[in-house]
């Protein structure tokens, strides 16, 4: 098995691991009903996608 020939520094891993950041999720503005949704899927409150419904909402 292969093993690290040096010791690796906490602040060289925590740098590295630093480009690992995750960003939050964009939201497109439903032409029905204006409410915000996740792009290319569809919308909880009304049951629209692409000025069809789609889903029977209650």
């Amino acid at each position: 098995m292969p093993t690290p020939k040096r010791k690796m520094a906490k602040s060289r891993t925590s740098s590295r691991r630093s480009q690992w950041k995750s960003t939050p999720p964009t939201y497109a503005e439903c032409p029905q009903c204006h409410q915000p949704k996740l792009p290319h899927r569809v919308c909880a409150n009304c049951g629209y996608y692409g000025g069809k419904q789609v889903l029977e909402v209650e």
